[in-house]
């Protein structure tokens, strides 16, 4: 079995190098909550050496339990908006923050695969202290691998982003 990393577009991997080195000159700290990348993006920026002071911690809340019991997302929330919504990767990176000492987290919850909504990704991204910002986004059905790849991309330079 071919691993996600091993096939990572080297522009992700770069960006992912380029967030650690900043986050490490300007002593900030990072957290993810992932359902649709199943830990990828927390596993690109623990694959650098010498930054590993930098990424807090990380929750991989695949199921809609899992959302709730390690990001405190109400299922209330989850029932009416969807798994997959806005509302849910806002609660999901409010909850990262919450949980978590980090200074900047990033939220993802979507659909990798073939389905109702293929492609579709919802992402959240917090700095401490400063409202969270959501983006949408529509890769279509490109199958899981690609779409959890631009999945990273798009987090990855969310975080970057909030940095300011």
């Amino acid at each position: 079995m071919d691993l996600l990393l091993d096939k990572m577009p080297d522009d992700v991997e770069d960006t992912a190098r380029a967030l650690l080195r900043e986050a490490c000159d300007r002593e900030l700290t990072l957290a993810t909550a992932e359902s649709c990348t199943g830990g990828l993006i927390a596993a690109l920026l623990t694959d650098v050496e010498g930054c590993s002071h930098v990424f807090e911690r990380g929750f991989v809340a695949y199921s809609k339990a899992a959302k709730g019991e390690m990001l405190g997302v109400p299922e209330a929330l989850i029932e009416r908006e969807g798994a997959v919504s806005k509302a849910v990767a806002l609660a999901m990176v409010e909850g990262a923050m919450a949980k978590s000492q980090a200074d900047i987290a990033v939220a993802v919850t979507g659909f990798a695969g073939a389905g109702e909504k293929p492609g579709l990704v919802h992402f959240g991204c917090a700095r401490r202290g400063q409202p969270p910002t959501h983006f949408e986004a529509h890769f279509g059905n490109r199958g899981r691998a690609l779409i959890r790849a631009e999945t990273a991309r798009v987090a990855l330079a969310m975080m970057r982003s909030a940095m300011g």
